[in-house]
């Protein structure tokens, strides 16, 4: 799968899910680096077919109103270590990839993972 990691979380994360066998680029990883603004994102997300994976609740109204981008992994899990985080997303990465194969929006928190559609 894509993934397209927003500024929020950490550059280690793309290069996590690289390290899985994905391919995954970090908001750093782009020319205008964290400050790549939303409408930026949700454009490349539909260009190279990324899912968006972030913090940032405006992401859930884009992908409800104008249906961008192209899939969202919404991380709800508050405030949470870089480790715990990787933590989380390791014990449930399957569901995750499983889930997107039929569904445009996933969300992923403590002990939660809610498809939503």
């Amino acid at each position: 799968m894509k993934f397209l990691v927003d500024a929020q979380l950490p550059q280690r994360l793309a290069r996590w899910l690289s390290s899985k066998g994905h391919d995954a680029v970090h908001t750093l990883d782009l020319p205008a680096g964290n400050r790549t603004t939303d409408a930026a994102i949700n454009e490349l997300s539909l260009s190279e077919q990324r899912i968006v994976v972030t913090k940032d609740g405006d992401f859930v109204d884009t992908l409800l109103l104008s249906q961008t981008p192209y899939q969202l992994l919404l991380i709800s899990a508050g405030n949470i270590s870089n480790a715990d985080l990787l933590k989380l997303l390791g014990e449930n990465l399957e569901d995750i990839v499983r889930a997107f194969e039929t569904c445009e929006f996933v969300e992923l928190g403590h002990g939660l993972l809610v498809v939503h559609y």
